[in-house]
């Protein structure tokens, strides 16, 4: 299955997909979404929305992760960047994919083993897990972060219910991470 994670932003939005094979992740494509600048904010929304749907006709994502706005922002930053999740939200939703929101923290957690981690061990983890042959910019290592974390969240959910089969290796969530050919 493919999962497309977001990182939502107005003047920059990261997105990323990897491929879930059984127990396998595969870096297919990630990247920075940016609208050209001096745009108004509804110009900023309406590119990033042409970007976004692109993105999901070409790569047919089976699932997508959203990250959730951080609460400890400025109200105005807030509400920007709710607009920007909006966009994601709407778009991924016209496409019917479904949809998963994780915290900031619930990501970091997930890729990092610490819900406190900096941007820094983000980006340094996603590239490791991935094998990248480079470091991610920032808001594609978040996109990166949030597609993993819905990896493991749809892997650990599987065995739950005891539709996993086989052994696990890769750590304690059982993915195993393999270089895109």
């Amino acid at each position: 299955m493919r999962i497309l994670g977001i990182d939502p932003g107005s003047r920059a939005m990261g997105y990323g997909i990897v491929e879930m094979e059984k127990s396998v992740l595969v870096p297919i494509v990630h990247g920075i979404l940016r609208p050209p600048t001096g745009l108004d904010l509804g110009s900023r929304l309406a590119s990033l929305q042409e970007g976004l749907l692109k993105i999901l006709k070409e790569y047919q994502p089976g699932a997508a992760s959203v990250e959730r706005a951080f609460v400890a922002m400025n109200p105005k930053t807030a509400l920007v960047l709710g607009h920007a999740r909006g966009v994601a939200l709407a778009s991924i939703a016209a496409q019917g994919i479904p949809l998963a929101e994780y915290s900031p923290t619930q990501v970091k957690a997930a890729v990092v083993g610490s819900g406190r981690a900096e941007k820094k061990e983000v980006q340094s983890m996603v590239q490791l897990l991935l094998k990248l042959d480079k470091l991610p910019g920032e808001d594609a290592a978040d996109a990166l972060a949030a597609a993993i974390c819905h990896a493991h969240g749809s892997k650990l959910a599987g065995m739950r219910t005891g539709r996993s089969r086989g052994r696990h290796s890769g750590g304690a969530s059982g993915l195993v991470v393999r270089r895109m050919r």
